[in-house]
C-alpha cells in the first residue's frame, strides 16, 4: 500500500490504520488491532531486516518495547548475545526489565525469553541507579512516515519511556530509534501533528522495505512535566524519584494544571528532596545492610522522624521483594528493619526531610496484589 493522505488528527489516522488492517486481514494475534500496537502478518520477517542495519551489528544494549510484532527482534538480541531491556507494562513497576536467559539456554527457550511470558519469567528489574547505556531503541508504532513522524497508540508511554531515558541519561540524541510495521502503516503524517514530546524515527522497516528517514527533528530532551497530570504520577512511581532527581537539580518540574494551584492565595508548594541516596561518608556496607528485627520495633527506643513504617506486606513478601521496589523507586534506605511476620517494615533514612519524600514516592506501591500501607513510623506508632 503506498502512502496516502489520511485523516486530520492522530486518532483519525489511528482508526484508519486499525480499520484497513482488520478489514484486508493483515492484522495477526491478537485481535482485534484496535487501540493496540498491530501485530501483522510477516512481521517476523520486518524483524529480520534490522539484521541489515549497522546500528544493529554495532549495538551492545538494546531496548525494545514489548509488543507482539517487536518479538523477532527480541529474539534476534538474545541470539546475538547483546544485552536486551524490555520495558515494564505500563511503567506501574520500573522502567526497565533485563532479559536474562538461563545458561546455555536452548533457541526454544530464547523464543520463550522473547515473549511477553518469557519478558516475566526470565527477567531482572533495573533501577534507576543502575549504569545503563542503550546503544539502539526499538519501537512498535501504529503508523509512520516515511520523514520519521511516528503515531503510538495513544497512550504515550513509548514517548514517555524515551523521555525517562534520557532523564537517566542512558541514551543522547545520537541514539537512533528503529520501529517495525506493515507496509500498509507507512502513510504521509502532516507535521503539525508532531509534537515536542512524540519520538520520531531514524529507520523504519517493514516485510518489503528498508526506510532511512533521514530525520532532523529533535527528539525530546527529557520529560515533559507540564504534559504530565497528578493522575500519571499516582499510576507510575518511578516518575516520582525522576520528578525529584530534577527538581533537586535546579529544574522545573510543576505538572499539569499546577500554575493554577500555586497562584491561588495561601497555598504552599511542595518541593520534593533527592531520595534515598548514600549520604558520601555512609559505608556502602551500611548503606545495604538489613537489619532482620523479630518483634522489636526500629533502634533502641521510641521511632525516630527518619524511620518510615511499612505495612501490609504480603504473607508471602520476601524482604528482597521490598527492596528491589525500593531500589527501581530510588528510595532505598540506610537500613531496613524486616518484620515479616507481622506484615510489615521499618526504613531507616538520614533525615526526616529524606524520609518525607520516600513516603511521597511509595504511596500507591503495591507488592503482588497488596497496596502497602506507608507512614512515619512515630505516626504509627501514635494511632
Amino acid at each position: 500500500m503506498e502512502p496516502r493522505a489520511v485523516g486530520v488528527s492522530k486518532q483519525d489516522i489511528r482508526e484508519q490504520i486499525w480499520d484497513y488492517m482488520e478489514s484486508q486481514n493483515l492484522a495477526d494475534f491478537p485481535r482485534p488491532v484496535h487501540h493496540r500496537i498491530p501485530n501483522f502478518k510477516g512481521s517476523y520477517l520486518a524483524c529480520q531486516n534490522i539484521k541489515d542495519l549497522d546500528v544493529f551489528a554495532r549495538t551492545q544494549e538494546v531496548k525494545v518495547d514489548p509488543d507482539k510484532p517487536l518479538e523477532g527482534v527480541r529474539l534476534l538480541a538474545l541470539q546475538s548475545k547483546k544485552t536486551l531491556l524490555v520495558p515494564t507494562p505500563r511503567l506501574r513497576t520500573g522502567l526497565f526489565n533485563k532479559i536474562t536467559p538461563p545458561p546455555g539456554a536452548t533457541k526454544d527457550i530464547l523464543r520463550k525469553c522473547a515473549t511477553s511470558q518469557g519478558v516475566r519469567n526470565y527477567s531482572v528489574p533495573i533501577g534507576l541507579d543502575s549504569r545503563v547505556l542503550v546503544d539502539l531503541v526499538v519501537v512498535g508504532s501504529v503508523a509512520v512516515s516515511e520523514k520519521g513522524w511516528r503515531i503510538g497508540k495513544g497512550e504515550g508511554y513509548a514517548d514517555l519511556e524515551y523521555a525517562m531515558m534520557v532523564s537517566m541519561g542512558a541514551i543522547s540524541k545520537e541514539t537512533p530509534v528503529v520501529t517495525i510495521v506493515h507496509d500498509c502503516q507507512v502513510v504521509d503524517i502532516p507535521e503539525e501533528l508532531v509534537e515536542e514530546h512524540d519520538i520520531t524515527v531514524d529507520y523504519i522497516l517493514t516485510p518489503t522495505r528498508v526506510i532511512a528517514t533521514g530525520c532532523k527533528r529533535p527528539k525530546p530532551m527529557g520529560i515533559t512535566w507540564f504534559k504530565i497530570s497528578r493522575e500519571m504520577m499516582e499510576k507510575i512511581p518511578i516518575l516520582r524519584s525522576l520528578r525529584a532527581r530534577e527538581q533537586q537539580a535546579g529544574k522545573d518540574v510543576t505538572l499539569q494544571g499546577e500554575h493554577q494551584h500555586l497562584s491561588e492565595p495561601g497555598r504552599q508548594q511542595t518541593v520534593p528532596l533527592s531520595v534515598g541516596r548514600r549520604p558520601p561518608d555512609t559505608p556502602r556496607s551500611e548503606a545495604n545492610s538489613v537489619e532482620a528485627a523479630r518483634g522489636s520495633p526500629p533502634g533502641e527506643g521510641a521511632p525516630l522522624a527518619a524511620d518510615v513504617y511499612v505495612g501490609n506486606l504480603p504473607q508471602d513478601a520476601r524482604v528482597s521483594d521490598l527492596k528491589r521496589a525500593l531500589r527501581e523507586l530510588g528510595s532505598m534506605p540506610l537500613r531496613l528493619t524486616w518484620q515479616g511476620p507481622q506484615r510489615r517494615a521499618f526504613l531507616h533514612y538520614p533525615d526526616s526531610a529524606t524520609a518525607q519524600q520516600a513516603i511521597s514516592c511509595l504511596q500507591g506501591l503495591r507488592l503482588g496484589t497488596d497496596t502497602l500501607r506507608v507512614a512515619l513510623a512515630r505516626q504509627q506508632r501514635d494511632k
